[in-house]
């Protein structure tokens, strides 16, 4: 498995969580300390700190640290390989799909 592959698996892994994605969704708007980021959830800091560890070494987030907190900032550059990956297989997909029904418009219809 290439380093790529295994960059992919962390980022779909920590993507197929709701809560995580969620997580993002907040970040798209600016940088968050863990304590904002767990106020709309119905779950503890320390649950929350844990997505953010499934986020960080996804390489989907990144955090500085400003004074006594670590605000959370989004990192695209891996959602943009995982939209790549994405784009490809659906290119391919669809030129099959296009290869297909130029195919079956070649076949003589069947009368009942």
């Amino acid at each position: 498995m290439t380093v790529m592959e295994e960059d992919l698996d962390l980022v779909f892994a920590a993507l197929a969580d709701s809560t995580r994605r969620a997580i993002l969704t907040r970040l798209t708007e600016g940088e968050a300390t863990v304590s904002q980021l767990a106020e709309p959830f119905a779950m503890s800091q320390q649950a929350v700190s844990k997505h953010l560890k499934v986020l960080e070494r996804a390489h989907l987030i990144s955090r500085t640290r400003s004074a006594q907190s670590r605000p959370c900032r989004l990192d695209a550059d891996q959602l943009e390989e995982a939209v790549g990956w994405i784009e490809g297989h659906r290119r391919i997909w669809a030129e099959r799909h296009d290869r297909l029904a130029e195919h079956l418009a070649t076949l003589p219809e069947e009368t009942s």
